[in-house]
């Protein structure tokens, strides 16, 4: 294991991301804080209790997936988006590294972000909604897990990417729309029973749930799938990335 290589690939990917705190850090914590404002505050407070949690509170963990699954993606996908469109993709190409010690270099930093961002807006959530956490040694743990996941899922966007606007093809079309109607904002429970069948079809409903179970006790599905899907989630996209390298498809300008 080339432990220099690894350090400088994530040592860059940080530093990148210092010299953009405003877009990289700040603007997802203040838009978060708008979804706080607006349905924690505002309507929430006019809101009864979903399975005995406030709903401003009840919240919290979809907005902080929301939040966690798009970065996770973005950042992983432009960490190694740009070296591929700047050219430099053949110094790292031809560098005495291999494929893992690549992955943990721009996975490890993109997780390292999407993991801070996450702590920021529970810090914020604090401000506007009281919430209490029953499981915290789950809970970060499922963070963890998910952005690592997720990390590796915009890894393969990227290597898959041709121009900027593929980059956000699947975050904003994709992973946003499935995240709202994956329980963000309410539990699926409170949908007709032919809804609820469909909204089991969703991913993001095992990981809202997973974290809800987390934060509250509650879930609507159980704790053991979320993880389950989750897990396999990861272990197709560790197999994805290591074919794409095998094989050398999309690695390249």
């Amino acid at each position: 294991m080339n432990i220099h290589a690894v350090r400088a690939i994530y040592q860059f990917e940080m530093n990148r991301a210092l010299r953009t705190w405003a877009q990289s850090i700040m603007a997802p914590v203040l838009s978060t804080s708008l979804y706080f404002i607006v349905f924690g505050s505002a309507i929430g407070s006019r809101m009864g209790d979903i399975d005995g949690v406030s709903y401003g509170a009840y919240i919290i963990p979809g907005l902080l997936m929301l939040s966690l699954l798009s970065e996770s993606i973005s950042n992983a996908a432009f960490g190694i988006y740009m070296p591929k469109w700047s050219g430099t993709i053949y110094e790292l190409l031809s560098a005495p590294v291999n494929w893992v010690e690549v992955l943990l270099g721009y996975v490890g930093a993109a997780a390292t972000k999407s993991l801070t961002l996450g702590l920021l807006i529970l810090l914020t959530a604090r401000v506007f909604v009281p919430y209490e956490v029953a499981h915290p040694v789950w809970m970060v743990g499922f963070l963890i897990l998910t952005a690592i996941t997720f990390c590796l899922f915009g890894f393969i966007i990227g290597l898959w990417a041709d121009s900027f606007q593929k980059l956000q093809v699947i975050p904003l079309l994709v992973i946003t729309p499935l995240t709202f109607l994956g329980g963000a904002f309410y539990s699926i429970n409170m949908l007709p029973p032919v809804w609820q069948t469909v909204s089991l079809f969703n991913p993001v409903v095992y990981l809202i749930s997973g974290l809800r179970w987390a934060f509250y006790g509650v879930a609507d599905v159980h704790i053991a799938v979320s993880t389950g899907m989750t897990l396999a989630f990861m272990t197709v996209c560790l197999a994805v990335v290591w074919w794409v390298f095998k094989t050398g498809r999309k690695i390249r300008r």
